[in-house]
């Protein structure tokens, strides 16, 4: 077996596009995904799963319904299953998500021009 690390620097200078999560790695049922943000996301909620948000670069800012937080670099935050929420960019945002493999990046939004094909390993 090679043991090799993984350079999240790397392989965030391969992502070109905003929006559109690439998977970095599995554990069990779960999957490490790098994205890159930038302006307004759709609303949206994830019924079945809570999703993890951790700021690489940036700062980003997740809107709720009756409020927002504010999660900037270094920091992390996790959206509970079935909340709605908007995370908004005002500059380039670099992030890891944790969530379970399958996860469509717009929740209950699926029909979203954001939503992003699923799987793709960066």
């Amino acid at each position: 077996m090679q043991y090799k690390s993984l350079s999240l620097t790397d392989k965030l200078a391969l992502i070109d596009e905003h929006w559109s999560p690439r998977v970095l790695a599995e554990m069990n049922d779960n999957q490490f995904k790098l994205v890159k943000v930038l302006g307004e996301f759709v609303w949206h909620q994830h019924d079945d799963t809570d999703e993890v948000f951790i700021v690489l670069k940036g700062s980003l800012r997740i809107e709720f319904r009756d409020g927002s937080v504010q999660i900037d670099e270094g920091e992390m935050y996790v959206v509970p299953k079935g909340v709605e929420h908007k995370p908004c960019a005002e500059a380039e945002v670099h992030m890891m998500l944790v969530e379970p493999r399958g996860v469509v990046n717009t929740g209950d939004a699926e029909q979203s021009t954001m939503t992003a094909r699923g799987d793709v390993w960066v």
